[in-house]
């Protein structure tokens, strides 16, 4: 994993777009992603972003207060294109092409996803935001970035987290002697029910396909850039040994 891959799928929360506000969309955090997006893309690299949309709804959080959970999961969808959005005009206001394709019809604002016409689009040098998760309920937005990532021929995962610089031994919000895994194998991670990291079947869907995550803190100075060239701390999910930092 030393040799920075040409193409990548990387993951940003909702809550990475929120940045210091409770709830909803901060500009300077939209503008921060962007950039660096434009940055990394410039200097050569394919990118593919899956986006999240915790800051706005998220579906399990709806259902445990009374909404069904289809519908929960629906109304988190429509978060994410709204998150899209935002970061594709940010983007465009570099000067750099960006097409948001979504998994649900929506054809006033987004392409439909297709996965060959996303590939064609990273060929050409374009960032692509994948919105609307797989477009099913009951399906999370790891596992959509997964599924995408094997699906556009990415080489790596980028899975930006919210103030987590990788995956622990335990939490070290509450256990201030854990410590951070500089990797970790497909089968270890899954064993150990790692929620922080991704859920079970996005993991599985990986370790089938060779697909490495690296898991890191979207909030780092540069965090993007530093990802995509490998040089960024955090924790790297593949086939190789489970090692502590």
């Amino acid at each position: 994993m030393s040799e920075p891959p040409r193409r990548v799928l990387l993951k940003v929360s909702g809550e990475a777009l929120q940045g210091g506000l409770s709830t909803g969309l901060d500009p300077a955090a939209v503008s921060r992603i962007a950039l660096q997006l434009v940055e990394s893309v410039r200097a050569g690299v394919e990118i593919a972003v899956v986006v999240g949309g915790g800051n706005i709804v998220r579906g399990r959080v709806a259902a445990a207060a009374g909404m069904t959970r289809m519908t929960a999961d629906y109304a988190g969808m429509l978060g994410t294109i709204i998150n899209g959005l935002a970061l594709q005009d940010a983007i465009e206001a570099q000067g750099v092409q960006v097409r948001t394709m979504s998994a649900i019809n929506v054809p006033a604002v987004a392409e439909p996803y297709i996965p060959r016409r996303a590939r064609r689009h990273l060929e050409k040098g374009r960032i692509v935001l994948l919105v609307a998760g797989t477009g099913q309920p009951f399906v999370t937005t790891d596992t959509a970035a997964a599924q995408f990532g094997v699906a556009v021929g990415a080489r790596r995962l980028l899975m930006g987290k919210r103030g987590a610089d990788g995956v622990y031994t335990a939490d070290p919000a509450t256990h201030p002697e854990a410590q951070r895994y500089d990797s970790l194998n497909y089968r270890d991670a899954i064993h150990q029910n790692l929620g922080v990291l991704m859920d079970t079947a996005a993991l599985s869907l990986c370790e089938e396909n060779d697909l490495p995550i690296l898991v890191f803190d979207v909030e780092a100075p540069n965090a993007i850039v530093q990802a995509v060239r490998d040089g960024v701390a955090g924790t790297r999910v593949y086939a190789g040994a489970t090692q502590l930092a």
